[in-house]
């Protein structure tokens, strides 16, 4: 049984994670050290999921997003994911709202990759036709290959319910909006990991 150890997770057990772990255990408590260390996680468990219901979108998402807009070339794109080193961006419309979102997975879709390709894959395929795959990219636009609608949160979405929604859809980043449906930040799942304590196992 592994414990998260204290100063790499600081957390604030309240006296109410504290009852929720007695009352999960069954039958009389005899205070032992190992039953010291069931309520110890059990009660951890109570204070990560409290804790995770209290933090939001808003609170852990980057602000600083690169994103493109919807008539921004394909050419362009890919040098500013190459240059920030970034699998995708956001794409808005001139209102800066969340119109879609562009990965390396819709650059490779739409230069013929099968799912289970790989990048090799295109590489050979392009010296076998004695040609870049790439070059029909050339007279595109964001908008063309763009995954839409984007799968976007609200500034106030609990952080567990982003996590949710990765697991779910197989995601990796999901663009924040504010009220108005304006794009206001990013989350990705590194921004989850880091802002919350792992469960001990």
């Amino acid at each position: 049984m592994k414990i998260q150890p204290a100063d790499s997770c600081l957390l604030d057990i309240a006296d109410e994670d504290i009852l929720k772990a007695m009352k999960d255990i069954n039958g009389y408590l005899d205070i032992t050290p190992r039953d010291f260390k069931e309520v110890y996680l059990l009660a951890y468990r109570h204070a990560v999921e409290r804790l995770m219901q209290r933090v939001t979108a808003g609170d852990i998402m980057t602000r600083k997003v690169v994103y493109v807009e919807k008539d921004t070339p394909l050419e362009e794109v890919a040098d500013i994911m190459s240059r920030h080193g970034i699998s995708g961006v956001p794409v808005v419309d001139k209102d800066k709202k969340v119109a879609g979102i562009i990965s390396e997975k819709d650059f490779y879709a739409e230069m013929g990759g099968r799912k289970e390709g790989t990048f090799m894959g295109i590489v050979a395929q392009c010296l076998k036709n004695k040609g870049c795959l790439a070059v029909s990219l050339r007279k595109q636009q964001a908008q063309d290959i763009m995954t839409a609608p984007a799968i976007a949160v609200s500034e106030s979405e609990p952080v567990f319910k982003v996590a949710g929604i990765f697991t779910e859809k197989n995601i990796n980043r999901t663009p924040v909006t504010d009220e108005g449906g304006r794009l206001s930040g990013i989350v990705t799942r590194s921004d989850i990991v880091r802002s919350s304590c792992a469960l001990p196992e």
